[in-house]
This record gives C-alpha cells, sequence and structure tokens, in this order.
C-alpha cells in the first residue's frame, strides 16, 4: 500500500447550516461534487440520514443521478444505503439504474445501521427486525441481482433487477466496529472504516480485512480506505472556531438534543461538564484540523496508521465558502503536487 501517494474522496452529507434551507444544501452538495470533480478527487459519496433537520442527505441514489450528470471522472457513490431500510432488489435497481447513466463510475457502499432513530427505521421498513442474518441475506441476494442468478429454489431465480446493464458498481462495506469488515472479507467487497463516527480499533479492524479478504466476481483484490472529519485553512481562529464548533456538536448530539444548525456566535461562551470535557477530548480523535502543512502530515500519519492510500474527508463548516475551500487546500498538498 503506497501511502506517499494518497488519494482524497469526499462524503458528504448535505448538511443544513444556520440560516440555509434546505433546498440551499442540496444544491451546495452538487456544487461541491462539480468542484471536487474539477480538482481530482477520487469519489463523491453521499449519505443517508432521516428524520434529521441538519442533515438533508435521505436518498442518496436520488442524488446521485443527478450528480451523475454533473461531474466527468470522479466516481459517485452511497456512504451509504442504509440497508435495513430497503429490500436488496430495489437497491440492486436503483444502482443499476445508476450503472445506465453513469457506466463504471458508480460504488454502492452499504451500511447496516438504519442511520436514524428506532422508530423512524420502523416507519422506512416496517418489517425490519434488525438482525444479523437479515443483513447477511441481503448481500447474498445483491450479488445474485447484479449477475442474474438466483439459488436453487428461490424467488431470485425467476426475478431479474431491470434495467439489465453490463456493468456492476463497486461493492463496498461501511464500518465503524470491525465486524461488517469481516463479512466485506467474506464477500469480496471493499471496506471503508468510519473513523469519523469511532476512533478506536480501526487500524486493527482493517488489518483483519485484509487477512481475510477472498476474491469475488467483481473485486480480485482487497480495497480499503478511512473516512474523518477533516478542515483545513490557512486561518488558524478558523480553525480554532471550527474545533469549537465541533465540540459542541459532538456533544450535543451525545445528548440526544438532535443537531441543530449553530455558529459560532451561538456556542462560544458555553461551559461544560468535566464528563462533558472528557468526551470532547475523546471525540476530538475524530477530527483532523490544520494549516494546509499540518493536515498533510496528519493525513499521512493516519494513512500509515490504516496503511491505506486512500482518505475519505468529511468536512461541516459554518460558511460553504469556507468548505470548498478546504477540499482546495487539501488537493494542493495531496492532489496537484509532485
Amino acid at each position: 500500500m503506497n501511502t506517499n501517494k494518497i488519494r482524497l474522496s469526499v462524503l458528504d452529507q448535505s448538511p443544513v447550516r444556520k440560516g440555509v434551507t434546505a433546498e440551499q444544501a442540496v444544491q451546495e452538495t452538487i456544487e461541491l461534487a462539480r468542484y471536487t470533480d474539477q480538482l481530482g478527487y477520487t469519489r463523491f459519496w453521499v449519505s443517508e440520514h432521516h428524520n434529521t433537520g441538519s442533515l438533508a442527505g435521505s436518498t442518496p441514489e436520488v442524488l446521485l443521478a443527478y450528480i451523475a450528470s454533473q461531474t466527468k471522472n470522479i466516481r459517485i457513490g452511497s456512504g451509504g444505503v442504509m440497508m435495513p431500510n430497503h429490500s436488496a432488489l430495489k437497491v440492486a435497481e436503483n444502482f443499476r439504474m445508476l450503472e445506465a447513466l453513469a457506466p463504471g463510475r458508480v460504488d454502492l457502499g452499504m451500511g447496516r445501521a438504519p442511520g436514524t432513530d428506532r422508530i423512524t427505521a420502523s416507519m422506512l421498513n416496517p418489517s425490519n427486525q434488525f438482525r444479523e442474518q437479515d443483513f447477511i441475506e441481503q448481500l447474498y441476494e445483491l450479488n445474485n441481482y447484479f449477475h442474474d442468478r438466483g439459488e436453487p429454489g428461490t424467488p431470485q431465480l425467476k426475478i431479474r433487477a431491470i434495467p439489465q446493464v453490463q456493468t456492476v458498481p463497486a461493492m463496498w462495506l461501511l464500518s465503524s466496529s470491525g465486524q461488517s469488515g469481516l463479512f466485506a472479507a467474506h464477500f469480496g467487497m471493499g471496506l471503508s472504516f468510519a473513523h469519523f463516527i469511532n476512533p478506536v480499533g480501526g487500524p486493527e479492524a482493517v488489518a483483519l480485512y485484509r487477512d481475510r479478504f477472498k476474491p469475488s466476481d467483481d473485486m480480485a483484490t482487497e480495497h480499503a480506505n478511512v473516512a474523518i472529519f477533516v478542515f483545513c485553512s490557512e486561518d488558524e481562529e478558523k480553525i480554532r472556531q471550527h474545533q469549537a464548533l465541533m465540540d459542541y456538536r459532538f456533544n450535543q448530539f451525545e445528548k440526544g438534543g438532535g443537531l441543530t444548525p449553530v455558529n459560532y456566535e451561538d456556542i462560544k461562551d458555553v461551559e461544560y461538564s468535566q464528563g462533558e470535557l472528557d468526551r470532547i477530548m475523546y471525540n476530538r480523535a475524530r477530527v483532523i484540523t490544520g494549516t494546509p502543512g499540518q493536515i498533510k502530515l496528519k493525513l499521512k500519519w493516519l494513512a500509515e496508521d490504516y496503511k491505506v492510500d486512500e482518505i475519505i474527508a468529511v468536512t461541516i463548516t459554518e460558511s460553504f465558502e469556507d468548505r470548498l475551500t478546504s477540499y482546495k487546500l487539501l488537493a494542493e498538498q495531496f492532489l496537484l503536487d509532485d
């Protein structure tokens, strides 16, 4: 794994900033996709969240169809489709349609969490039992639909996922604990570790995935990357304020109050208990911030730790301009130099 040459990718959740509508948030995601395509990023993934007003990204398959028409080279995909909310057949048809729109440029990233609270998840899929075995069966079914085959004695023998295109999306499993890494290894899929969700145990999970990897029809060798919150700026005061906002958001989320869009002025005088300060220090491991030179070193260290050559940056900022600038500065450090 050549970590001297790091590829950069994007996971965007369509954050609804304070004073911005959901419509604007989606348009910002589309503009960011165009921009990072031009900068030479490897892939652009969008997320699936429900019943969360601060994130507008609820239907990655719909958003990706439009992004496909607005980009040329960057891979587009889901980070991820939350499989408990969907039938395997519907996911297969959604992503076969995306392959028809952007052949050979589509990633199907999948998660086994619902991407929401249990009540909302039960409304999205009333038959959802949240069983691990159900997820495993969905992965078997997806593989069969993408290759127009079925297990003997199952209805899949008579069902074809439409449209019947010639290409298959690259399949990735998203993991924040390591268990899905074992599934990815068994099915011969890529693994994306969500360090931005869980900063502990990732390198070990990726190493175990590599050790257990079995080649598949669609992926001959293992592929792994790591996703992390990133903010890069040449303004050290902006970096400080960004970290303070991330500290507040993590605390807000862990207290179960939901994520209300805020800016620095709203939270600059907030005081935390010792317990909250302890959690803030833990959660700071989920974020990498700094000036361009600092970011380059920190991301290289992260890549070395995971032994990967691709980092997926998740960036949420007060201003959209700062979001664009952060991705531009990252590109200048990793993609535009020799």
